[in-house]
C-alpha cells in the first residue's frame, strides 16, 4: 500500500509513494527529419546486465520499438536519467525551501493548501494512472511495431487525450465534494475546509497537464530516449520557484507554526500560490511537446476505436482500476487521520505533524529512490516488457535480478542514513523550520525508511504485473497491503496521543510497503520459474552488514557534532555533510571488504563519464 499523501510534490505524477512515474533523465533526444519506431540504437545487447555502455550499431527499422528497448544499457541510460532527476530534485527542494517559508510545514493554511495540492496526484492515480501504466506502455510497443505504427499512436493519444479533459472538467465541479470526503474529522472547521476548496479549484486542473505529461513521456521512453521526461519537472520548478518567491515578496514568510488565522488569508495569496503550482505543471507537459517534435513525431488528432489493441487489455484495466481505486481509499483514511493530528495541534496551539508535515517528510524521504532506484526500473521495464512480449522469460529473469540488486545496493544504505541523519537533514533541507518543526517532519522519515528497501525492488516487480497484464494479482495484494496499513493506523489513533499519528502513518506505509514487496515476489516467482532469489538475498544481506557500520560511524559523527540539537541551519549543514561522507566512505570499504561486486557495476559507468 502506497500513499498519495506521501507525494513529493515535485511535478511527477507517481502512482502514491511509489515513484512509479518519476522517471527521471536527462537530455538525450536529438531532432529527426522523420519520426521512426526505432529505440535507442546504441544500447546493449538484449540481456545485457553488466551495466557498462555498450557501442552497439543502429538496429533496422524492421527490428521495432522492441528491439531498441531490448537494447538500451542499464549503466548508460540510468547514469543518464540519474544526472537529469539531481538537477530536478535540487530544484524542487528549493522549491519546497520556498514552499514551507510561505505558508509553513504546520497549520490551517499548509494542511488546506496540502490537501488541495495533493488532490490532482490522487485523482489521477484513482481515475488514469493505473489504467495508463497497465496499458500503454504495452500498446505503445505493440503500436510502434504494427504495419499502422503513426495512425495507432495517434487515435491512443488523442482517445486519451480526450478523457484526461472531460475527466478533470468533473473533478472540478465536483471539487466540494472531494475536499469533504479528505475533511471528516470534526477538527475541521467551515472556514478551514472552506479554504481548502478553493484551494482545489485551483489545483484539480493538474490532473490533465499530468496526464499529457505521462502520456507524451510513454511515447519518448518507449523509443529509448529517456532525457526529457525527466528534466521536464525542472521546468515545473522554475516556475515555482518564480511564482513562490514573489509571493515572499509580496507577503513574507510565514510564522515558525504555520498560518492559522485565516482572517490575514487573502483571495490574492490563493491565487498566486495555487495558481504557480498548476502553472507550474502546465509548463512540464509543454516541454514534452517540443521534445516529441525535436523526435520528427507530430501528433496529429485523430479519432477512431479501431485497431488500437485495447480490447485485450480490458480485463487489466479493469483489475487495475479496483486496486487503485482501493489503494485511495486507504489514502482518504491517511488524509482523515493526519488532518485530524494537524488541526488538534492547531486548536491546543502546539505543533502536532498533520498532513503538510507528512508530505515534507515524504519529499525527503523519497529523494534516494528517485535520483538512484527509479532510473533503474524506468530504463528496465521497457526492456523487460519487450523481453515479455517476445517470449524471453531467461531474459526477465536475468534483468529482474540485475534491477533488484542494483537497487539494493543503494536502498539499503539510504535506509539506515535517513535514520541517522533525520534531525540534520530535515533542519538542513527545511531551513524555515525552527526546533519544533523539525522536531515533528523528523520522526516520519525515520519510521518511512524502514519501508524504503522494499520500495524500490516493490515497484520493479509491480511494473512487471502490467508486463504480464496480470490486473488481478495486483488487485489481490492491494486488497492485503491496504488493509494492512488502515489497520495499523487505525489502532495508533486509538493508542497513540494526535502528536504521534504522522509518525504512525509513516510506519504503517513502510509495513504495507514490505507487505505489497513480499506478496508481489511471491507470485513474481510462479510467473517466472524462479526470480535468482539466492543471488538477490546474499547481495541485501551484506549491504545490511555494510549500511550497519555505515550507521555506527554515522551515528558517533553526529553526536561528536552535537548534530541532535538543531541550533542554526550552518550547523545542521555542517553534520549532515561530514556524517554523510563518513557514512558513505564506510560504506564503500565494507562492501568492497565484503566483495560486493554490484557496486563496482553501478559505479563503472559514473566513473567512465567523469574520466571523459
Amino acid at each position: 500500500m502506497t500513499s498519495t499523501s506521501a507525494f513529493p510534490d515535485d511535478g511527477r505524477p507517481d502512482l502514491p509513494g511509489e515513484g512509479d512515474a518519476t522517471d527521471p533523465a536527462s537530455p538525450t533526444g536529438a531532432p529527426g527529419a522523420s519520426w521512426h519506431p526505432v529505440g535507442d540504437p546504441g544500447g546493449a545487447r538484449a540481456g545485457q546486465d553488466d551495466g557498462t555502455d555498450s557501442a552497439g550499431s543502429a538496429g533496422s527499422a524492421d527490428e521495432g520499438a522492441a528491439g531498441g528497448v531490448r537494447r538500451t544499457s542499464l549503466g548508460r541510460g540510468s547514469v543518464v536519467m540519474t544526472l537529469g532527476t539531481v538537477a530536478s530534485r535540487a530544484s524542487g527542494l528549493i522549491r519546497a525551501m520556498l514552499l514551507v517559508a510561505c505558508v509553513g510545514a504546520v497549520g490551517t493554511v499548509a494542511n488546506a493548501f496540502d490537501i488541495a495540492n495533493k488532490l490532482p496526484n490522487m485523482l489521477f492515480a484513482l481515475i488514469s494512472a493505473g489504467v495508463l501504466q497497465a496499458v500503454l506502455i504495452p500498446q505503445i510497443l505493440r503500436a510502434m511495431n504494427a504495419h499502422n505504427a503513426r495512425e495507432r499512436l495517434d487515435k491512443l493519444l488523442t482517445l486519451s487525450g480526450l478523457g484526461l479533459l472531460l475527466l478533470t472538467a468533473v473533478l472540478v465541479v465536483a471539487a466540494p465534494l472531494i475536499i469533504w470526503l479528505s475533511t471528516l474529522s470534526g477538527a475541521w472547521d467551515a472556514d478551514a475546509r472552506h479554504l481548502a476548496v478553493v484551494f482545489a479549484y485551483w489545483c484539480i486542473p493538474q490532473v490533465f497537464f499530468y496526464g499529457l505529461y505521462m502520456l507524451l513521456g510513454q511515447v519518448l521512453n518507449a523509443q529509448g530516449r529517456f532525457g526529457a521526461y525527466g528534466v521536464a519537472p525542472v521546468a515545473n520548478n522554475i516556475v515555482s520557484l518564480i511564482g513562490f518567491g514573489a509571493f515572499i515578496a509580496m507577503w513574507g514568510t510565514a510564522p515558525s507554526r504555520g498560518i492559522s488565522d485565516l482572517s490575514t488569508w487573502s483571495t490574492a495569496q490563493t491565487a498566486v500560490l495555487a495558481g504557480t503550482a498548476t502553472l507550474g505543471i502546465a509548463a512540464q507537459a509543454l516541454v514534452l511537446v517540443f521534445a516529441l517534435r525535436r523526435t520528427g513525431f507530430q501528433w496529429r488528432f485523430r479519432l477512431g476505436l479501431r485497431g488500437i489493441g485495447l480490447r485485450a487489455a480490458g480485463t487489466v484495466v479493469g483489475w487495475t482500476i479496483g486496486a487503485v481505486a482501493l489503494e485511495q481509499v486507504g489514502v482518504l483514511f491517511l488524509t482523515n487521520v493526519l488532518g485530524a493530528a494537524g488541526q488538534t495541534g492547531t486548536d491546543l496551539d502546539e505543533v502536532f505533524a498533520g498532513n503538510a508535515a507528512y508530505t515534507n517528510a515524504m519529499t525527503i524521504y523519497l529523494l534516494p529512490h528517485s535520483l538512484v532506484v527509479v532510473s533503474i526500473v524506468t530504463v528496465l521495464f521497457p526492456r523487460m516488457t519487450a523481453a515479455v512480449q517476445a517470449g524471453d522469460l531467461p531474459g526477465v529473469r536475468r534483468d529482474m535480478s540485475l534491477g533488484m540488486r542494483s537497487a539494493g545496493v543503494f536502498s539499503v544504505f539510504s535506509a539506515v542514513a535517513l535514520i541517522v541523519l533525520a534531525v540534520p537533514l530535515t533542519a538542513s533541507l527545511l531551513p524555515s523550520l525552527d526546533a519544533e518543526g523539525v522536531a515533528a517532519v523528523a520522526p516520519i522519515i525515520q519510521a518511512m525508511s524502514i519501508g524504503i528497501v522494499a520500495l524500490g525492488a516493490t515497484v520493479l516487480v509491480r511494473r512487471m504485473y502490467f508486463a504480464f497484464e496480470d490486473g488481478r494479482s495486483i488487485f489481490g495484494i492491494q486488497v492485503i497491503a491496504t488493509v494492512s496499513m488502515v489497520v495499523v493506523l487505525w489502532g495508533a489513533t486509538r493508542l497513540l496521543p494526535p502528536q504521534w499519528w504522522a509518525v504512525a502513518a509513516g510506519g504503517a506505509y513502510a509495513l504495507s510497503t514490505w507487505i505489497s514487496l513480499l506478496l508481489r515476489v511471491r507470485g513474481m516467482r510462479r510467473k517466472l520459474q524462479g526470480m535468482d532469489g539466492r543471488r538477490v538475498l546474499q547481495l541485501y544481506v551484506r549491504a545490511l552488514v555494510g549500511a550497519l557500520i555505515a550507521a555506527l560511524l554515522g551515528w558517533l559523527t553526529v553526536r561528536l557534532l552535537d548534530g541532535y540539537d538543531v541550533t542554526s541551519w550552518g550547523h545542521s549543514v555542517l553534520v549532515t555533510a561530514v556524517a554523510g561522507i563518513v557514512m558513505v566512505v564506510g560504506y564503500v570499504l565494507a562492501l568492497k571488504v565484503l566483495h560486493v561486486r554490484e557496486l563496482d557495476d553501478a559505479l563503472a559507468p559514473v566513473l567512465r563519464r567523469l574520466k571523459r
